[in-house]
């Protein structure tokens, strides 16, 4: 069941940037009140500065430090405003609204759980390794070697990589790391893109097991009023009457047996 949340619109102050891959930029905010309602698999919306892009950019929240109420960001630099917010540094301020959307479930009781991430879906699982209680695996799947957050991945859990090249661990994608490795889990959490999701949403069904899935998707309002960011699903959505969900608001993260890929 969706509830309302809490979402705020604030300046928020840049502490520091640094890009720490190719085209992959870490950013330190200190935010008034995102920090502190913020949950594991939210996102925040970055507005512009330059006028004539009018729409905010998704981004996921990567970690959060309610006390010192800040927040960490870790995003590709993709087009016009990724690199504008790129180009920003430590004093500079951008005006953010969040925390959006839902985190993943906390609460389940699972023993052990694979938290997948793939590309540029890894940088929300860095604070799900810290949140989510018991046993942790994450497997990590990039293009090439450089595994960025490799470091605070590895902290909270046992961290499997794999990569397209096979520069470093498994050569292949996460579910080639998994079974190479011979790993089990009760349950998956995982963000990436859709191909990935959909095979471990397959890949869960097989084994019979739990499986939360965030989508990433080109999200224009962020706040479920305009349905750009829609995915099909098995119920009908009572706010468009049709077998819709709304990724930014009824998601981004939904049980996988909820949602048609």
């Amino acid at each position: 069941m969706h509830t309302t949340q809490q979402k705020f619109e604030e300046t928020a102050i840049i502490i520091k940037q640094e890009e720490i891959a190719d085209d992959i930029y870490s950013m330190w905010l200190h935010t008034e009140q995102i920090a502190a309602h913020a949950k594991a698999g939210q996102f925040v919306s970055v507005y512009c500065k330059e006028g004539s892009r009018l729409l905010p950019r998704p981004i996921s929240i990567c970690e959060i430090d309610k006390e010192n109420k800040t927040l960490r960001l870790v995003y590709r630099k993709a087009g016009a405003g990724t690199a504008e917010f790129s180009g920003y540094g430590a004093g500079e301020t951008l005006r953010l609204i969040g925390p959006l959307g839902n985190g993943f479930p906390l609460d389940k009781g699972y023993k052990k759980v694979f938290l997948i991430g793939g590309g540029i879906g890894v940088p929300p699982m860095v604070e799900l390794s810290k949140q989510l209680p018991g046993e942790k695996i994450v497997v990590s799947g990039y293009r090439g070697g450089d595994l960025f957050l490799k470091d605070e991945l590895s902290r909270h859990a046992e961290l499997v990589v794999a990569t397209e090249d096979g520069s470093a661990g498994t050569k292949g994608n996460v579910l080639d790391a998994i079974k190479e490795n011979g790993l089990t889990a009760d349950a998956i959490f995982a963000c990436g893109p859709g191909p990935m999701l959909r095979a471990l949403k397959a890949y869960a069904e097989e084994q019979g097991i739990d499986c939360y899935l965030s989508l990433e998707e080109r999200m224009a309002c962020g706040i479920g009023a305009c349905l750009a960011c829609v995915c099909k699903s098995k119920d009908v959505d009572a706010h468009t009457n049709v077998k819709n969900k709304r990724i930014c608001k009824d998601g981004p993260v939904f049980a996988a047996d909820e949602i048609e890929l």
